[in-house]
């Protein structure tokens, strides 16, 4: 074709803006993100010292502190995906030969073994089958049997849809002398998390699922025990180290991931470490500025409403969920697929037909599970409601037995009830009644 144009290797470059498709983004994450989020990233750029810039710095971490619900000073960001959170929290924390414990109840404790392994740890694990989480005393058996240095333990695991109850946990490892990091990525903003009252060390999290933005920068949060671990490490790179900086033999694994630089770069020694990824900031910014102005508690019951209509509409279609539905998270469910029906092929007519994009999941519950989320702008009742009404649709064609009507009927019915005051809590084992909900605050 004329004006076509090609790569060195003779492939055909696309010319055209990017310009994706509409789609609703109903899985276990990314979710759309909020329009806003998106405004605030198209901000023009500073230089990362202008003093607009470090304003907007200091002004991420305050908010921060406010979404982690904590008073550590070094709350901030880590640029890069939230695994790039996870692997600087474990590289900066873990030297070669640390006895590292990791409670594994779905892939992404995998996850955390992995990298703990890959920073030189001697790791040890304990599993329960995916769906189901550990007890107190269990934990604290294999506190008590590995000595770790650290527990690494995710809060929520989005492979499962389920959370790993943190209460009293930090006791325990603070009577063992043990440090204590959570990865919240999936749960923070749509689950009761408060940082300091369970007596975390490090956390950290991503912005692509209850906080509504894009994947590309990891908050985290250090208690004073955790940060005199990391400065204890701290070796400043040769090019901008200054007269009397410490250089040590045995330095944290990664430079990029090195949160002794880190924090000096978002202190007042502004450390020139590296370049903040500008729009990113923005956007994290505008993600915590969202629900800081929203209220915290607020977001979390926005998150268990449309989540408990959501367990609720697939239930009125005659489905199965999967797992322990009492430490389900807020905001994503797992849905058995029916015997008989291709589940791939329900997700690609609802991605192709109607826009909506659910989650399959991975290891021993691919292709056994659909994952659908409510989270972040998308916790909203319009999402739910279309989201139902469409897989009806699809099951249907697929020539499921579903009953007619059912999701859209018993998410109406959780709606209804929220208004009137009536809601008792769709998890197992609880019947705590909210507040009535406004009607137009629903439909957000």
């Amino acid at each position: 074709m004329a004006g076509e144009k090609q790569d060195f290797r003779g492939v055909v470059i696309a010319a055209q803006p990017v310009n994706p498709p509409a789609r609703l983004l109903m899985g276990p994450g990314p979710i759309n993100a909020d329009p806003r989020v998106l405004r605030a990233m198209s901000a023009q750029l500073v230089g990362q010292y202008d003093p607009a810039m470090t304003a907007y710095m200091n002004e991420t971490m305050g908010l921060y502190r406010e979404v982690f619900r904590t008073r550590n000073e070094q709350t901030l960001l880590i640029d890069g995906t939230s695994r790039a959170g996870i692997e600087a929290a474990i590289v900066s924390l873990v030297e070669p030969g640390d006895r590292v414990l990791v409670p594994i109840f779905g892939r992404f404790g995998h996850l955390l073994r992995e990298i703990a392994e890959r920073a030189g740890a001697e790791v040890h694990v304990i599993e329960r089958e995916w769906g189901t989480v550990f007890t107190l005393a269990e934990l604290e058996q294999a506190i008590a049997a590995t000595k770790p240095k650290l527990l690494a333990v995710v809060h929520g695991d989005t492979s499962t849809t389920v959370a790993q109850p943190l209460e009293g946990v930090g006791e325990l490892c603070a009577k063992h002398g043990v440090l204590f990091y959570t990865d919240v990525t999936a749960s923070l903003a749509g689950n009761d998390f408060d940082t300091d009252a369970l007596g975390l060390d490090a956390v950290t999290a991503g912005l692509q699922k209850c906080l509504g933005g894009p994947s590309g920068s990891a908050p985290a949060t250090f208690s004073a025990r955790a940060v005199e671990v990391i400065d204890s490490r701290k070796s400043i790179e040769a090019g901008i180290a200054s007269e009397g900086d410490v250089v040590r033999a045995a330095r944290i694994r990664s430079n990029y991931f090195d949160l002794a630089m880190i924090f000096d770069y978002w202190g007042e020694k502004r450390l020139n470490h590296h370049t903040e990824a500008t729009s990113m900031l923005y956007g994290a910014r505008e993600c915590a500025r969202l629900l800081v102005e929203e209220g915290l508690a607020n977001a979390v019951e926005r998150h268990r409403l449309h989540g408990a209509a959501m367990l609720a509409g697939v239930g009125g279609l005659g489905l199965e969920t999967f797992g322990d539905l009492s430490v389900k998270m807020n905001n994503v469910v797992a849905v058995k697929i029916p015997a008989g029906v291709d589940g791939d092929a329900v997700r690609g007519e609802l991605l192709n037909d109607f826009g909506i994009e659910i989650g399959t999941s991975f290891g021993p519950l691919h292709g056994k599970v659909w994952r659908i989320g409510t989270m972040g702008y998308n916790a909203r009742k319009d999402a739910v409601l279309t989201t139902l009404a469409a897989l009806e649709q699809v099951l249907r064609r697929q020539g499921a037995s579903v009953v007619g009507g059912g999701g859209v009927g018993a998410a109406y019915e959780v709606y209804q009830d929220a208004v009137s005051g009536t809601a008792a809590d769709t998890r197992a084992g609880t019947g705590a009644a909210p507040a009535p909900i406004a009607a137009e605050e629903i439909a957000r």
